[in-house]
Parts: structure tokens; C-alpha cells; sequence
């Protein structure tokens, strides 16, 4: 099957029971079963059939053979991080999601790991950072917020060949737009509570890999932890990623008709989105994604709080991926515990406002930003 049918058919199978097209919410805690009885299903935090089914459908999209859903991307991404040992250096990328920053301090804090950020958008950055005492490299692309693109080939293969497994958080843009499985990954780490779900009401995350070795790992991770998602969440997640393709389809198309009316704007600096022809690696993420992606951010030559006070359709909130077009000040809301001097030598001045485009009519958007500026 291709992409868009297994979004819609993948766990989606009838309930043999009764023919449901909507297969039922199994919120079972624990299950009956003689003592003699193989335990195929013991207790929901371990398994559950209604994450199975999630987690066939968010597997097949990237034609992986494991996923793993956890309770928050988050959670996952302690997972993901947990494959690195103590006393091991986590090699990121110079601009994560600062809740990604938060995560990697505290390991450093309590676990004696070490941090080592790089520009992995640069093919030079990354052979000064590849030292013998990296155990796990961490990769987003696009990055947030300053949408740098890295690429997937170049660096996976460069630390397969060193034997070091890599993670790509692939939240900003989805597995319709990227699938970095594909470029060599050994992890995709997803927000699903983003644009899988896409409908900004369930906060869930997984981790998707063809290594049978680290899906054991994950899930045992999970089991014993606790991170693991509501059925009914589980649920959500599955129903909103049936329109994952549509959905996408069209906020990569606001979204870059919004970085075109943006670039030159005379009260607005530089406009970051890698479908515009200046964004530095525009070929790279020509090649390795579907389209360009959902998010733009840009400097305000203003005060960005009545910038955004004057927005009506956008909404000012934290997240990204929903149907509902959002605008956020990164400084001041998503990243407002990474450093100050951190966020200053990347760029994520007070000035820098994120979008995330959402589905509504372009021409609507269009007005709403003009009037706005």
C-alpha cells in the first residue's frame, strides 16, 4: 500500500468481532487468562490492543517494522535518550526544541552525561564534533525554531560508520513530508500531540525503528516507567492521523505562501523557511523532503507582542501542526528556560516569531498578517 492508503487502512482492520469499520477502545486495565496461559495480554501499562493498532499504523509510515507510543513526545524522548550511558557524550544539534534542552541538562546534571552542541547543518561542524566519546547523536530538521535543515545522509552515515545509532526527532515536519528511516536513521522520535493528531486535543509521542534490539529496549523502557498513552488517547492519535496527508498538503502550502508575503515585508527581517531559494540548505531540503514544511519563522522589526495582539485567526499559543494556524514568541514561551546567551549566539532574539500554518483559507491568512503588520 501506498502512503496515503496505509494512513487511512494501517491498524484501522475491522474488529473481528463484529465487523466495526472503527475498531473498539479496549480500556482494560488487566486481562483474565488461566496461570498456564502464555501471557499475551498480562496488563495494559505493558500492552494494550488499542496502542498495538497505533503503533501498526505509525510503523507502516514509515516502512519500519516497530513503533512505540508513549504518553507525550517527551517521554519518549527520555526513552530515546536513555540509549545513551553514563558518562557518554549526546552529540545535538545547536538549535533543539528547548524542551529537548531542558531534557539534555538534566541528564548532564543528574547522570554525568555530557552535551556537545553542533551545527549539524554544516557538513564541516560535524567531523570536529565526532570524537570517539559521542554514544548518541540527536538530529532535528528542521530545527526549532530556526528551521535549519541537516542533512539526513550525510550525517547518519557518518555516525553509522563510527557505530554510534542516531535519533531524528521528525516532529516539525512528519512523516509525510520526511522519513529519515529511510536517509539512514536508526530512531524517528515523534511529538504526535503535533501533526499526527493534528487536531491540538491529545498529547502523546513515539519512537519508530526497525531495530527489533532497541524496540525492546523502548517498550521495556516504557513498561517499567510508565510513560504510556490512554487508550483513548491512542485512539485520537489514530484518528487523526487518517488525514494526515490532507492536512499537511495544505499547511505546506500556507505556510509558504506565507514565507513568500513575508520576505521583503519592510517590517520584517529575515524570514526563515527552507522553500525560499536564500534559505541556506533550500537544495538539501529539496531533496529529502516532500515539500518544504509547515512552520515559518522571521524577525519582527517591532514589538512582537502587539504584532501578535493584533492578529485575529492566529492563535498565540505554544505547539504546532494543528488544524488552527498559531503564532508563538520562541524567547518568551518555548524556549524561555534555554540560557539567555544560548538562545542569543543561535539567533533566537526577543524579536524572532514562529508560525505554524494551519488549514485555513490562505487568502484569509494572507489579510489577518497585513493587517497585523
Amino acid at each position: 500500500m501506498r502512503f496515503d492508503t496505509r494512513l487511512v487502512h494501517a491498524g484501522h482492520e475491522p474488529d473481528p468481532a463484529t465487523g466495526a469499520l472503527v475498531p473498539p477502545i479496549h480500556l482494560a486495565v488487566t486481562y483474565e487468562r488461566r496461570v498456564q496461559d502464555p501471557p499475551r495480554y498480562f496488563y495494559s501499562r505493558g500492552e494494550n490492543p488499542t496502542r498495538e493498532r497505533l503503533e501498526r499504523c505509525l510503523a507502516s509510515l514509515e516502512g519500519a517494522r516497530h513503533a512505540a507510543a508513549f504518553s507525550s513526545g517527551q517521554a519518549a524522548a527520555v526513552a530515546a535518550l536513555a540509549l545513551l550511558e553514563p558518562g557518554r557524550t549526546l552529540l545535538a544539534c545547536d538549535d533543539v526544541y528547548g524542551g529537548s534542552h531542558e531534557l539534555f541538562a538534566m541528564r548532564a546534571e543528574r547522570d554525568g552525561v555530557k552535551v556537545r552542541y553542533a551545527d549539524l547543518s554544516d557538513p564541516g561542524a560535524l567531523g570536529a564534533a565526532l570524537g570517539d566519546d559521542v554514544g548518541l547523536v540527536w538530529i532535528e530538521t528542521p530545527t526549532n525554531p530556526l528551521l535549519k535543515v541537516v542533512d539526513l545522509e550525510a550525517v547518519c552515515g557518518a555516525a553509522r560508520a563510527a557505530g554510534i545509532p542516531t535519533v531524528v526527532d521528525n516532529t516539525f515536519a512528519g512523516p509525510a513530508l520526511q522519513q529519515p528511516l529511510r536517509h539512514g536513521a536508526d530512531v524517528t522520535l515523534y511529538s504526535t500531540t503535533k501533526g499526527i493528531a493534528g487536531h491540538s486535543d491529545v498529547i502523546g509521542g513515539a519512537l519508530v525503528t526497525d531495530d527489533a534490539d532497541l524496540h525492546r529496549r523502548f517498550t521495556a523502557d516504557r513498561t517499567v516507567t510508565g510513560g504510556v498513552p490512554s487508550p483513548f488517547d491512542c485512539y485520537l492519535v489514530h484518528r487523526g492521523v487518517q488525514t494526515l496527508a490532507l492536512r499537511t498538503a495544505r499547511q505546506a502550502a500556507n505556510a509558504a505562501a506565507i514565507a513568500a508575503a513575508l520576505d521583503g515585508h519592510e517590517r520584517v527581517g529575515t524570514v526563515r523557511y527552507p522553500g525560499l531559494a536564500a534559505h541556506p540548505q533550500h537544495a538539501v531540503a529539496a531533496r529529502q523532503m516532500a515539500a518544504p514544511g509547515t512552520i515559518v519563522s522571521f524577525d519582527y522589526l517591532g514589538d512582537p507582542a502587539a504584532f501578535m495582539d493584533r492578529l485575529r485567526l492566529f492563535g498565540c499559543a505554544v505547539s504546532l501542526g494543528g488544524v488552527r494556524s498559531l503564532v508563538e514568541v520562541p524567547a518568551a514561551m518555548t524556549h524561555a528556560r534555554v540560557p539567555r546567551a544560548a538562545r542569543l549566539r543561535l539567533g533566537v532574539t526577543d524579536r524572532l516569531v514562529r508560525i505554524s500554518a494551519g488549514i485555513e483559507d490562505p487568502a484569509d491568512l494572507l489579510d489577518d498578517l497585513r493587517t497585523a503588520l
